[in-house]
């Protein structure tokens, strides 16, 4: 007897997983949402997982158009059950970092961001990037959204403080002191000119600085150049003097009108389809001491409180520090959650706020705007780039006499050691980019002399051979073969000439 469900050619969600989802725990934890090929759709977290789940194969009318695609990419689903829903937080961020699946909200180029770190393991310790942090004594203050940020920072740094920033065992019994000495970035304890407790004071104000206490720099500065005043060594007066007017220069543009001396961060972002800039500004001590931004991705159909909330939990799990306060534009979802997890981790209590009125909502909104004519920048920057890349392509058609502008271009040249190991390369640019994921080598099974001609043969014939019979299984309605390097390219580039491998290659 054939039953209904044999003669429904494509199952929806709901009888497909309805007996599996009846079976799901109203516990806490992850679900992860995997395609057809096994490949990790989405991840999430809630405080009950058959109820969270259930959602997704309700009535499709009640979903946004981005999670109506991911119920329909769905082949498969699973959940972890966790003791309480800051463990599903944490292993959530956990499996969204390690998987970057396409439909959650995550960090683009999600990496290992810089710190900066003092090394106080050290008798003379060093300031320097780091990307990676442990619980070695040190302090690290980030992540940097950038190397860039992390240079500037240093680089003002030095500017102010005179500590070393070479890499060489500090005796103090050098004959003479480097070039960075001369030009006051470095008070020369190689040589002697600093002893250890002189240049460790230098440190103290820097991790002072870096925590946001300017005021208590300066107040430090200035007993120390009214000492050396006193002692009549007015030229180590005079360099305390400038070090402090330049401080005071960078205090001034710190100071945030009505934060009093508060630690927190400010968190506002821009949204523009399928990705958000997030700006964060860090206030300690009531001064602003530094800003960066982050670019989220799989945004679409999110709302607020979610990205932002994605956000805290991809930020604040590998900050250095963390502030008593946070401020949002709006308030967060399951903001219990996020404080209890980000007390844990502080050892002090930690509140999100969505300030009403007042210095802090001013400075809310100021971070808005930065992030919106951030977002901005972003745009034009990219409307450039695909302009300027559409006029090359262009120009690449015209000067070859293509058909019509290169879409895929594959470059091949030939590599050997002395005639021997002879390899070659093949790189594509896709639209006018490079697609390092089509990048492939191939080690030469014939030639094997330094005969570049017949190696461009044999890795040309076999690059073909193999699109070829790719092509032949589409044709067939079947799997192209892995090897197959995707689709046929419009231009080849090969060391010392050119085809059009629409006209010129052979069949």
């Amino acid at each position: 007897m054939t039953t209904s469900s044999t003669k429904r050619t494509k199952p929806k969600p709901e009888p497909l997983f309805s007996e599996r989802l009846a079976a799901v725990p109203t516990k806490p934890g992850i679900y992860i949402m995997r395609g057809g090929k096994g490949q990790v759709l989405y991840v999430g977290k809630s405080a009950s997982l058959r109820n969270r789940l259930r959602s997704y194969f309700s009535s499709p009318k009640s979903l946004t158009g981005k999670t109506r695609d991911l119920v329909g990419a769905i082949k498969d689903f699973e959940y972890i059950v966790t003791e309480s829903e800051q463990e599903a937080l944490l292993l959530e961020n956990s499996l969204i970092k390690k998987h970057q699946p396409r439909f959650n909200v995550r960090l683009k180029d999600d990496k290992t961001y810089p710190y900066i770190k003092v090394d106080l393991s050290e008798d003379f310790p060093r300031v320097y990037i780091t990307r990676r942090t442990a619980n070695d004594g040190s302090r690290y203050f980030g992540p940097f959204a950038s190397a860039g940020s992390v240079r500037k920072t240093l680089d003002l740094l030095n500017r102010l403080f005179p500590y070393r920033t070479c890499t060489k065992a500090i005796t103090g019994t050098d004959e003479r002191p480097c070039l960075e000495f001369h030009i006051k970035r470095c008070n020369a304890p190689c040589t002697g000119y600093a002893s250890q407790v002189e240049y460790r004071d230098v440190i103290d104000q820097v991790l002072m600085f870096l925590d946001g206490n300017t005021r208590e720099v300066v107040r430090e500065i200035k007993t120390a150049m009214s000492d050396a005043s006193d002692a009549l060594e007015f030229e180590r007066a005079g360099a305390l003097r400038d070090r402090l007017r330049a401080i005071e220069r960078v205090y001034e543009g710190q100071k945030v009108v009505g934060m009093g001396r508060e630690n927190l961060d400010a968190i506002a972002l821009a949204t523009a389809h399928d990705e958000a800039w997030v700006e964060i500004f860090f206030i300690r001590q009531g001064n602003l001491v530094g800003r960066d931004h982050f670019i989220m991705q799989g945004t679409r159909d999110s709302s607020v409180p979610e990205v932002v909330g994605q956000f805290v939990q991809q930020f604040y799990d590998s900050a250095s520090y963390i502030p008593r306060t946070v401020l949002v534009p709006e308030p967060l979802e399951d903001i219990e959650v996020l404080e209890g997890w980000l007390a844990t981790r502080r050892e002090g209590p930690v509140s999100f706020t969505t300030p009403q009125r007042g210095a802090k909502k001013r400075l809310v909104q100021m971070v808005s705007e930065n992030a919106a004519q951030g977002l901005e920048q972003l745009k034009i920057k990219m409307l450039s780039n695909d302009t300027l890349m559409q006029g090359a392509m262009a120009e690449l058609e015209e000067h070859l006499n293509l058909p019509r502008p290169p879409r895929r271009i594959e470059c091949y040249d030939i590599s050997h050691i002395q005639g021997t190991n002879v390899v070659a390369s093949m790189s594509v640019f896709t639209d006018g980019k490079p697609n390092s994921s089509q990048y492939r080598r191939f080690k030469m099974k014939h030639t094997q002399n330094n005969d570049d001609f017949a190696s461009m043969k044999e890795v040309l014939t076999r690059r073909f051979k193999r699109l070829a019979a790719a092509n032949e299984a589409r044709a067939k309605g079947e799997d192209p073969d892995a090897r197959s390097f995707g689709e046929t390219p419009d231009l080849v580039l090969i060391d010392g000439g050119t085809l059009s491998a629409r006209t010129s290659l052979p069949k």
